[in-house]
This record gives C-alpha cells, structure tokens and sequence, in this order.
C-alpha cells in the first residue's frame, strides 16, 4: 500500500498521497488512492473485532489531487461524515471551515511577494486547463470558470532562480495551481505538463521528477467529535530540499 495513513477514527481517513499515484482513476490496473483505501478497509472488516458484512466498504471522496502532486486528503467513511464535510468544502458555515494550503516551487521570482492569481479556466479535449483573463466558452461549448489564488513568496534561492511559495485557493478547479503559476510565467518546477522545455531541463538538472506541488496543510472541523481538526506533512518531492522547511 502506497497510500499512508495519518490519522483514522470510525468517521474519517486522513492519508498522505505520494506523487506519482491517482486519487481516483477508471484505468484497469492502475493503481489508486480510493482503491488501496477501499482494500485496507475490507481487511480490516475480517480482523477481530472489525464490523462483518459482505458489501463493499463505503469511502466518500471529498476532494482531489491531480496525479504528480503529493500531500493531505480526508476522506469520509459513512455518508453522514460525507455530507457535512462537503458543506464546508462548499463554504457552508463559518466554523465549519475547510482550509487547504500548498507548498509550490516555482521558476521565476515574482516580483510581488504577495498577492492573488486571478483569471478563468477551462478544461480542453487533452485533459489540460486552458487559462485566459477573461471569461467565456472554450471548445464544446465548455464555460470558461472563474479562478482565484492567494500566494506568499516564503524563500527565494536566486541562484536556481526558484522560490518557495505557499499557496491557498479561494477556487478549486481544474489543475488551478499549475495552470495558473504557468499562465503567470512562473510554471512549477518539475511539471511536464505546463512548464516549458527550458524549465524541463532545469527540474532534470536539479533531479526533480514530478510537479513541485504539496498539500501540506489540511484543516476542518470534524462533524462528529466537534472539534477542529489539523494536519501538517514535510513534503519528500526533492524540490523541496532546496529549502530550509
């Protein structure tokens, strides 16, 4: 199992996805997220003491991280969980709030050390997203979706030309992060997807193999302990070493 687990209780499954593996895929033999966690779950059914039954085990999935990016998710074991954690994803409640931040390299030194990336979305017919700055349709008629950052530059490193930067989503659509630091200028260190084949090069100069993106941060609060709940990793994507975290 790749997937680690970093916390568990009878409602919910907080894990740490490594880079490289799929949250949720329909591809036959394709390893996933969902599917290693749905097996660990029906193990742990046949253990002493676990709940019986022949169903397959109930995994609500909450949110998503796209395949080369590492970090945090929570999911919902029960529908209940399920529902009142998607309200606070949803922005329903103000205690209730569900707050993700990322860490990012990226190539580039913005020349604001804080501020907001804003601009409208789509998803094209090659599975990538499609940044303009203005709204509209993009191909089939697909609407083009608002879509806003906050980042705060932490540490630069002039002689790599790279900085670390933490980043929080007011909007959650489609490959946002990358697409949005790439539209910019300042593409992510290590993403084949968006960045550039200068900035290719540089990531294999410097040994980094996948999108320098982690979901460091993860915090709600749980429905049923009523309580907030708060979960911090140490990314291991190597473009992080570069950096004193």
């Amino acid at each position: 199992m790749m997937t680690e687990i970093v916390y568990e209780d009878a409602d919910i499954l907080v894990v740490y996805k490594p880079a490289g593996l799929a949250t949720q895929t329909a591809k036959t033999g394709q390893k996933d997220v969902v599917s290693e966690l749905k097996n660990y779950l029906q193990r742990s059914r046949k253990e002493p003491g676990g709940a019986r039954g022949g169903s397959e085990p109930y995994l609500g999935v909450l949110h998503r991280l796209d395949q080369p990016v590492e970090g945090l998710l929570v999911f919902a074991k029960n529908k209940k969980t399920a529902a009142a954690l998607s309200g606070q994803l949803q922005g329903r409640g103000e205690e209730e709030s569900f707050c993700k931040r990322y860490y990012a390299v990226l190539c580039g030194i913005p020349a604001q050390k804080e501020g907001e990336m804003t601009g409208w979305i789509c998803k094209d017919r090659g599975n990538r997203a499609v940044v303009r700055n203005y709204p509209g349709e993009g191909q089939d008629g697909a609407k083009f979706r608002r879509a806003v950052l906050h980042y705060k530059i932490l540490q630069t490193r002039e002689d790599y030309g790279i900085v670390l930067a933490e980043i929080r989503l007011e909007t959650g659509r489609f490959h946002q992060i990358r697409a949005q630091a790439a539209h910019e200028g300042f593409p992510l260190l290590g993403d084949g997807k968006y960045g550039t084949e200068e900035k290719g090069r540089k990531a294999e100069e410097m040994g980094v193999a996948n999108a320098a993106l982690c979901a460091c941060s993860l915090e709600f609060f749980h429905p049923v302990l009523r309580k907030k709940m708060h979960f911090q990793i140490k990314p291991k994507n190597k473009a992080f070493t570069y950096f004193l975290l």
